[in-house]
């Protein structure tokens, strides 16, 4: 009796199994899903190149080295006659500041560049607030000659200084291609030869800028094109944005601004005007500048302006505010031009 009920059970699961069976080979027109996909449908990973692990302090780029040379601040020659120059598209940032008779000075800080035997130049002197330029990157100051206040200033507060003049002429030459005083050249090997042989410290902390961690600009209003004017009506910069290469590219006087030892168009991703109090010191038409008491400021970035301030933050850097923040940059090169603040900086700068 026993032995009758499981056979009747054994009956009853194979008759199920089999109208299981009848059903799903039935229905055709549906697959039933594998259990796993073929190995030529798996999905192929998706693999990106890997970030670089360092970014320059001044310029934001990205680097597979951590650049750390301590920073050195060239005093640039922006007369005509000293036009082109070289080097100036290896510095990470430029700062045009006007001098005496209305004409400007350029302050080249080189820091993460690799390029240590391009010319620099031509080298001229050197005045108290460029040295405050300079001093404030912590940079070793590079120049030829000096007014008697920028002397004093450097050999008595014992400022890291190569002068052509004074106490470097061995880091220096002269080219035969153009006339004095517009014909003095260095290049970073050997500045940095100096600034050795001189014991200036070399393992100094590098300031930084903030940047746009998406290198998106934080300016809003359109500006594509850009001209700034200092004091001379005979003498402008302007800038065109290029879309292409997001970069303002420079031209003086409707001519492009170039660089001679690569016949290349200066550019930068971002463009700051700064507006501070200048004051004539003496018959020569000497300035004294102030850049420790803030004041307005522009900043320009990928076809965009925003209006804005600058501070002397506590670190010694000028920094480029706006409602108690400072304003990131995009990563790339900088040029600082600073104009007198005795009109609004809206005189001194058109932009469209």
């Amino acid at each position: 009796m026993k032995l009758g009920k499981s056979i009747g059970f054994s009956s009853s699961i194979l008759l199920l199994l089999v109208l299981l069976a009848a059903c799903a080979g039935g229905n055709k027109g549906e697959a039933l899903p594998s259990a796993s996909p073929e190995p030529s449908a798996l999905p192929s990973p998706s693999v990106s190149p890997a970030a670089l692990p360092y970014q320059a302090p001044l310029t934001g780029v990205a680097r597979q080295t951590e650049a750390l040379e301590r920073p050195i601040a060239v005093m640039i020659n922006n007369l005509k006659p000293a036009r082109p120059q070289s080097g100036l598209s290896n510095a990470d940032v430029v700062w045009e500041v006007l001098a005496e008779g209305g004409i400007t000075r350029l302050v080249a800080l080189f820091q993460s560049t690799d390029a240590l035997t391009d010319s620099i130049g031509p080298i001229r002197s050197i005045r108290p607030y460029l040295i405050n330029i300079g001093e404030s990157y912590g940079a070793v100051l590079a120049h030829a000659g000096g007014s008697n206040d920028a002397y004093a200033i450097l050999q008595q507060q014992k400022k890291p200084y190569l002068d052509e003049i004074s106490n470097a002429g061995a880091y220096f030459w002269r080219s035969k291609e153009r006339k004095a005083p517009h014909n003095l050249y260095s290049d970073l090997e050997k500045l940095r030869s100096g600034a050795e042989k001189k014991n200036y410290k070399q393992d100094t902390a590098v300031p930084a800028y903030v940047f746009a961690e998406n290198g998106a600009a934080e300016a809003t209003t359109p500006a594509t094109a850009v001209t700034i004017h200092f004091t001379l009506k005979d003498y402008k910069v302007s800038y065109a944005y290029d879309e292409a290469s997001k970069l303002y590219k420079r031209s003086i006087n409707d001519e492009a601004h170039i660089d001679l030892n690569n016949n290349e168009q200066l550019a930068a991703s971002n463009l700051v005007v700064l507006a501070a109090s200048h004051k004539t010191l003496d018959n020569e038409g000497r300035l004294a500048v102030d850049l420790q008491a803030g004041g307005d400021a522009m900043l320009f970035q990928q076809g965009r302006m925003t209006e804005a301030s600058w501070v002397r933050a506590p670190d010694n850097m000028i920094r480029i505010v706006k409602d108690g923040k400072e304003l990131a940059l995009v990563p790339g090169k900088t040029f600082f031009h600073i104009v007198p603040n005795t009109k609004s900086i809206a005189d001194h700068v058109m932009y469209g």
